[in-house]
């Protein structure tokens, strides 16, 4: 009856003075609010300002960071010049000590001066020092004599003192004024070892040079370098001084730095026209003081404009203050229509309860009709759940009691996570339907208390699971179609290399029995080195498709590197003979023994040196260049391989390491290839975490450059030498279990091995060479060679069993995988097996002979 009765009574006439009294009330309402929002623009203005004050101070800390940052800049730069003096006056001195123990006299010295003076003005520049020799008798050797050098004791001078007492220490003078020449001059000087003789230079501080025209110093800023005493060695400054005022006012400076006066980024100083400056100095290794000058005002540049701004900006922010005063009794309507908008959300789910959760107590705004026929409007909890979980699906009402739990609800909130919830299926009527329940926290809440809501997702849910299966089914045909490829790619090597170890094997058995036949030799070398071209292009590609894969792998083993280059490199030396070329081979390393992966760096090598020789004709030069860049756990290789060759166009270079790129100009010869070997090697030296330049110019040739990080690995202990390369391997009385399920491959391997005396037993797949070994006395076979791919029973297979019989040669006798298998993968899987070794097809023959006679002889 009330509700009735206040909706009959909204619905009349004001009263007399009604109207008055709601403007009244409305006026009073408008000036509650403009009081608020005049206090919130005085904290405002306040914040503001000390806002501007940290600006100031912002600005004032950048530029003292600015500032010091660039003297430690010129610091630097004048330190790596006094490096470089340093290191050209180590270079000269170590020359001298070695003439002079050579018992050269003044006339050689003279002449290797002038030599020395035109590198170093080839390095430095005309004029920038004045080199000069002192011997232990005083003779002054110089290229450039001075007038009265013969009158000038220059044992006396500071400076060849110091250097005497230096230890051979290259040591740097202070400003001195020089007595030949009368200007201001800075020595640096060396003992030449234990000779006595002393060589220094002159340097001249007009000549120095820095790179102010950088950005970092303004038109305005002045830059001094003063030495150990203060004396003024280099300015660069707009204002106009003399010296003596300059060194004055650099005094100045430097006893307020001193003194700790210039610490603070507010500190200044005034210079002697009267301006105010900021001061930013560095002190360096050898004592020199690097000083920045820049005037506070140019500092603060811009803040008084910041402040005239802000001020207008205050300004307008009152006029719009009070517009919007006047705008909040028209927003005051809108807040109704906000809530129905509230209302028409809250719509959106079937159950609506404000929890209690320090009290364990709800209060329903909004429930099902099967909840609110059971519970009441508000009560505990706990019935709450428990009236729920009655038409919750069974394996989901623990899980729902434990997340939604008052304990559970109260961390959430100490987490500040203000929406959580899940999908569970509810009964409605005699069907479960997905429903969603979420927890929703907010401040605006009171205290200990969060929103518990239900919404029915039926249809977004079924949508979603679809979703889920379909991504589920996509990814299990993508994890298919992988294991598809790496089998495509496994089967692709053994089924290619397979018929080209025949091809090569029996060319070069045939080689052996045509001697006296040149034609037939030489057909049969054009196969062999045909077929080894093929051989090439497929393991090209083969690599390339794995590679855009993502399946190349590196395996990192300890390795001497140098041996590892130099074998790389053995097979063009022979190449190099035969196309009457030079190939030359250098190294500099001071660590041989690193951890990397050996094949992958001849790969790289390979890829290489077999683009040297393409663009090189007779006459030409291939070089190799192995050095160590620096030293420690870690430490970069650089491999260059030069050659002289006809070089590469500037149009080409950008294309070089793209897939199939090819240089299509006019040359004596095309050379074959499909335009991978650079991408390869690209790609590999980026999996090592390396680089890769090159630079090249027609008819000039190429040169390619690789830096490599290894780490460093222990030094392989003393062991006996190996055999020389030329000494012949002996097989002869050996017998080897031979498992080879291709024919022509079974006769080829069969007669180069009874070529060298070794007794075959033939096994034709995996089953039957386990067989055969387990019918076999013990220690009857000296050997295993087994192919990975074979009916009935795989290579690897057939190793384990063997390893795992119970019989005294079964853990010690040398299984060795031969097959056309050739990724680290496969490799990885014959060491699982227990393989000793791996080789490749096509087969190395002298490669596997003198493999199987280093793994016999160990066992």
């Amino acid at each position: 009856m009330s509700q009735e009765t206040t909706y009959r009574h909204s619905s009349h006439p004001d009263k007399p003075g009604t109207g008055g009294k709601k403007r009244s009330t409305r006026r009073h309402r408008v000036l509650r609010r403009m009081r608020l929002n005049v206090a919130v623009f005085a904290a405002l203005l306040i914040l503001s300002a000390m806002g501007m004050g940290l600006v100031r101070w912002a600005l004032l800390e950048s530029a003292q960071y600015t500032g010091t940052a660039l003297s430690r800049s010129y610091a630097a730069e004048e330190l790596s010049n006094l490096t470089v003096y340093e290191t050209l006056l180590s270079f000269g001195a170590v020359s001298v000590e070695q003439m002079l123990e050579e018992g050269s006299g003044a006339q050689r010295l003279s002449a290797w001066m002038e030599i020395y003076v035109q590198h170093l003005e080839t390095v430095l520049g005309s004029g920038v020092v004045d080199p000069y020799l002192v011997l232990e008798g005083g003779v002054v050797v110089a290229a450039n004599p001075w007038e009265g050098d013969a009158d000038y004791d220059v044992r006396s001078t500071p400076w060849y003192q110091s250097a005497l007492e230096g230890d051979g220490a290259v040591i740097f003078t202070n400003v001195y004024t020089d007595a030949i020449y009368n200007r201001p001059v800075i020595t640096a000087a060396q003992l030449c070892g234990g000779s006595g003789a002393v060589l220094a230079f002159d340097v001249f501080p007009e000549n120095l040079r820095f790179r102010l025209e950088a950005p970092g110093l303004s038109r305005t800023g002045s830059f001094f370098l003063c030495d150990r005493q203060g004396k003024l060695i280099y300015k660069q400054t707009a204002m106009e001084w003399s010296d003596e005022q300059v060194q004055s006012y650099l005094d100045t400076l430097i006893d307020c730095i001193n003194a700790g006066q210039l610490e603070d980024s507010d500190d200044t100083v005034t210079d002697l026209d009267g301006v105010e400056r900021t001061v930013y100095y560095t002190w360096m290794e050898n004592g020199w003081l690097s000083i920045v000058t820049v005037p506070y005002s140019e500092v603060l540049e811009g803040f008084g404009r910041v402040t005239v701004a802000f001020s207008l900006i205050m300004g307008a922010f009152l006029l719009v203050l009070g517009v919007l005063t006047w705008r909040d009794v028209r927003v005051s309507t809108r807040m109704e229509r906000t809530n129905e908008t509230v209302r028409v959300l809250g719509n959106s789910y079937y159950a609506l309860y404000r929890v209690d959760y320090g009290q364990s107590s709800y209060e329903m705004i909004k429930g099902s009709d099967y909840v609110r026929g059971r519970i009441p409007p508000t009560g505990g909890y706990e019935e709450l759940l428990h009236t729920i979980g009655e038409v919750i699906e069974p394996e989901a009402y623990e899980e729902f009691v434990e997340n939604f739990s008052p304990e559970n609800i109260r961390q959430l909130v100490a987490r500040r996570v203000r929406d959580f919830g899940g999908d569970f299926r509810r009964r409605f009527g005699e069907t479960y339907r997905w429903v969603n329940v979420r927890v929703l926290f907010d401040e605006s809440l009171a205290p200990g208390e969060v929103v518990l809501c239900f919404r029915e997702v039926e249809e977004e849910k079924q949508r979603q699971l679809q979703e889920h299966k379909l991504l589920q089914d996509t990814l299990e045909v993508a994890q298919k179609n992988e294991a598809a490829k790496q089998t495509f790619f496994s089967s692709m090597s053994h089924d290619m290399r397979t018929p080209l170890n025949a091809i090569i094997g029996l060319s070069e058995l045939a080689g052996q029995n045509a001697r006296g036949m040149p034609r037939v030799q030489e057909y049969l070398d054009k196969i062999r080195v045909s077929s080894r071209q093929l051989l090439g292009l497929i393991n090209d590609i083969l690599d390339m498709s794995r590679m855009e894969q993502g399946q190349v792998t590196l395996n990192n083993s300890r390795l001497d590197l140098r041996a590892c280059v130099e074998e790389c490199a053995e097979p063009f030396r022979v190449q190099a003979q035969t196309e009457g070329k030079t190939l030359e081979l250098s190294f500099d390393l001071r660590q041989v023994w690193v951890e990397a992966d050996g094949f992958r760096i001849q790969q790289i090598l390979n890829n290489l040196l077999s683009n040297a020789f393409k663009f090189t004709e007779r006459g030409d030069r291939v070089a190799l260049e192995v050095r160590q860049m620096d030293q420690g756990e870690y430490a970069k290789y650089q491999f260059v391989v030069a050659d002289t060759g006809i070089g590469m166009s500037p149009e080409f270079l950008p294309h070089l390491f793209e897939t199939y790129s090819r240089e299509l100009r006019f040359s004596a010869k095309r050379a074959a290839g499909t335009g991978l070997g650079m991408p390869i090697t690209k790609n590999l030296v980026a999996q090592m975490n390396g680089e890769i330049t090159v630079n090249s110019r027609p008819g000039e040739g190429s040169t390619f450059t690789v830096v490599l990080p290894f780490a460093r690995a222990e030094q392989e202990e003393e062991h006996q030498p190996a055999k020389p390369a030329a000494e012949t391997v002996s097989l002869e009385g050996r017998h080897v279990l031979l498992a080879e399920d291709n024919e022509i491959n079974m006769e080829l391997a069969t007669e180069i091995l009874s070529m060298n005396g070794v007794k075959v037993t033939q096994a034709w797949n995996g089953r039957e060479a386990v067989e055969q070994f387990q019918a076999s006395e013990p220690f009857a076979f000296d050997a295993i060679l087994m192919d990975m791919q074979m009916p009935e029973m795989d290579g690897c297979e057939a190793a384990r069993r063997i390893r795992a019989m119970h019989r005294p040669d079964a853990g010690q006798v040398p299984i060795l995988a031969v097959t056309a298998n050739a990724f680290a993968e496969d490799i990885a899987a014959t060491t699982a097996a227990g393989m000793n070794a791996h080789i490749s097809k096509p087969i190395d023959f002298a490669l596997l002979c003198r493999t199987l006679s280093s793994l016999m002889d160990k066992h």
